[in-house]
């Protein structure tokens, strides 16, 4: 009887160490067809998962593809023409494919992209992987394990405007995603008053998340905004609190504590930093060289910027219009020698991986040294 009983408590004490310390393998993942109505940011997780934004179904899919992990190698990813290769493992032109995001697996070396195949409204998602040799496959979205996060108080799915004012806001209910700390965080925009909204999502996902609004000095137009979204963050510890670093269209750099981030709160973000207008923040990485941290982000107009956040905590909030194009707050150099870069992800301790050349350009996929 005594061996019986010290055979159900070790077996129940195994089963508690594997339900808290691998809470994922624990997650309700179900067996079945993934069904996209579009794809937007995708970001790596724990333990192979991938994360898939759909904007317009305002979900965010967690999909169990578990790669092979494999010894890293510096500096040896490279594929050129790569919209070319994509469109032809997609059965199609060039013309007809758009790439929307980029995340690297750092543990198998891996990179996906997020991709719309076709025009208007014969558009399909897909979702690819591309390895270091070239190798580049399709991920099926047939009977794969997945578990949906539905986004709550997203916008109408409405087209509004004429011409170059025609927007359909529910396309940007997520404009940027990543797995911080066992949550994933969601930029984008709501229904709510504050419709710039941050939502932190915990994984394995339960129930529906409201977002917190928030509100920013927007140092360029020289006046407080709630309505326009996070284009890009990254996380980033400051004085030992972790905290977001957002950028905004126009180019606000703001700071927000990760523990403001309450659902149906509102907020103001700390704006650290104005980089510019008539300029579009497209991705960011925080990364280390020589000992001290380092952001890098890739613009639309005014390059690839590298910001040193050693004072990053101390910088003197902007509350007063900054006019004529020009910049304040926390500064920043231009590295001159990537152009063209839209798309970047930390590949290495080393490199970042990267997405250059112009839309109506063949791109490369690169790996290139940190500046």
């Amino acid at each position: 009887m005594k061996s019986i009983q010290s055979f159900l408590a070790g077996f129940l004490l195994t089963s508690l160490i594997i339900l808290f310390v691998s809470p994922i393998h624990a997650i309700a993942f179900e067996k079945g067809d993934v069904k996209l109505q579009s794809i937007g940011p995708i970001a790596t997780g724990p333990d192979g998962v991938l994360f898939v934004s759909d904007p317009k179904s305002a979900t965010i899919t967690a999909i169990k593809i578990q790669p092979k992990k494999v010894k890293k190698s510096s500096g040896n990813f490279k594929v050129k023409e790569l919209n070319t290769k994509v469109a032809a493992v997609l059965g199609t032109s060039s013309d007809q494919v758009r790439i929307i995001d980029l995340a690297v697996d750092s543990d198998s070396q891996i990179a996906y992209l997020s991709v719309m195949r076709g025009q208007g409204s014969e558009t399909n998602p897909a979702i690819l992987s591309i390895q270091k040799n070239g190798t580049i496959h399709v991920i099926s979205l047939q009977d794969a394990s997945h578990s949906i996060a539905k986004l709550p108080n997203a916008p109408e799915d409405k087209v509004t405007g004429n011409g170059r004012r025609k927007r359909n806001q529910r396309m940007e209910s997520i404009t940027d995603i990543a797995f911080i700390n066992g949550k994933v965080i969601v930029a984008g925009l709501s229904n709510e008053e504050f419709s710039s909204t941050l939502r932190s999502i915990p994984f394995p996902f339960e129930d529906s998340v409201k977002g917190t609004g928030v509100k920013i000095f927007h140092g360029a137009h020289g006046r407080y905004e709630t309505a326009s979204p996070v284009r890009t963050f990254v996380s980033y510890d400051i004085d030992g609190d972790p905290h977001l670093l957002a950028a905004y269209t126009c180019t606000p750099l703001v700071k927000i504590p990760m523990k403001e981030l309450n659902p149906g709160a509102r907020i103001e973000g700390k704006t650290i930093a104005e980089l510019g207008n008539r300029n579009r923040p497209l991705d960011m990485i925080v990364y280390k060289k020589n000992g001290k941290d380092f952001l890098l982000m890739a613009n639309s107009s005014r390059g690839v910027m590298k910001i040193s956040t050693e004072k990053i905590g101390g910088f003197k909030t902007i509350t007063e219009r900054v006019g004529g194009g020009e910049t304040e707050g926390v500064p920043y150099e231009t590295v001159s020698d990537w152009t063209k870069v839209y798309q970047l992800a930390e590949l290495d301790n080393q490199h970042a991986l990267v997405i250059r050349g112009a839309e109506d350009e063949n791109l490369n996929l690169e790996a290139v040294l940190l500046p």
